[in-house]
């Protein structure tokens, strides 16, 4: 019991862990393109939203002309303040057929020679910047996870109290149904979800909710604009039914877009590769 609390654990803190991270880079690279295009006089220009590749692999476009030579500082500065500490690749790539124009590893920034390219310049054109970090890896130690085996032997503990207060009690012919309790109404754009009724009211039209895409929407509104994985929302949905299947999130998200459609302001975006997010302006 103690080995599956810990694995428990452990997984709901990696999938907190990716969230986060992929919300810092987010910012930082926002920041980055940002300042690029203020060095370079532009203040007013849009910044594209930042595509998400894999779980390490991060990309924002950049429409306009901008100093290759600011970025490598720009970018490592923006990094330091989201408290991003991890090593990292970073690749200039034309938008058109995504060629490698410029490029450089984050070593090269403590290197006599400089970062490689500086002092080339950049053709006006439309370009992606590309920033590849390294796995992260954890090594577990007995410091980091001393009160597990403790705390894993007192809910041990309780769990043999309960089965001996209940292992007489009569078998109940049938589970009752899972309910689950909110009692508040969420407005989010111009949607609304009322958990007591199951009831969505998105721009004029209502729609009746099965718990389930109650229960997935309401993990979406609790969560605005930020990315969760697809085994997060496994669990936090699905996981009480004993079998988890990965195409549920798929179905279930098609069915909430639908509904959603005549609400301009919400929006549930795909993030290839690691889950989805609902985008709310």
């Amino acid at each position: 019991m103690t080995f599956l609390i810990f694995s428990t654990l452990e997984k709901v803190k990696g999938n907190n862990d990716s969230v986060r991270f992929s919300e810092k880079v987010n910012l930082a690279l926002r920041r980055t393109a940002h300042l690029l295009l203020v060095e370079n006089g532009d203040s007013t220009s849009g910044i594209t939203p930042v595509q998400q590749q894999d779980a390490n692999t991060f990309l924002v476009r950049i429409d306009k002309l901008f100093d290759y030579d600011k970025l490598p500082d720009l970018l490592q500065k923006s990094l330091k303040i989201h408290r991003i500490d991890r090593g990292y690749d970073v690749s200039v790539l034309h938008c058109e057929n995504s060629t490698i124009v410029l490029g450089y590893n984050f070593q090269d920034l403590n290197q006599k020679h400089g970062v490689p390219c500086s002092g080339r310049k950049l053709e006006a054109g439309c370009y992606s910047l590309k920033v590849s970090f390294y796995p992260e890896t954890k090594t577990a130690t007995a410091s980091g996870n001393w009160w597990i085996f403790p705390v894993g032997s007192l809910l041990a503990g309780l769990g043999y109290i309960v089965w001996k207060k209940t292992k007489n009690l009569p078998e109940l012919t049938e589970q009752e149904p899972v309910k689950f309790e909110a009692n508040t109404k969420i407005v989010f754009g111009n949607s609304s979800l009322d958990m007591t009724k199951l009831l969505l009211i998105s721009g004029s039209k209502s729609h009746n909710l099965t718990y389930r895409e109650g229960k997935l929407l309401l993990l979406f509104v609790n969560n605005i604009n930020q990315i969760m994985e697809r085994d997060f929302i496994l669990k936090s949905v699905w996981e009480d039914e004993g079998i988890i299947v990965g195409r549920s999130v798929d179905v279930f998200v098609s069915r909430l877009r639908k509904m959603l459609s005549e609400d301009l302001n919400v929006k549930i975006s795909a993030v290839h590769g690691v889950g989805y997010r609902l985008e709310v302006s």
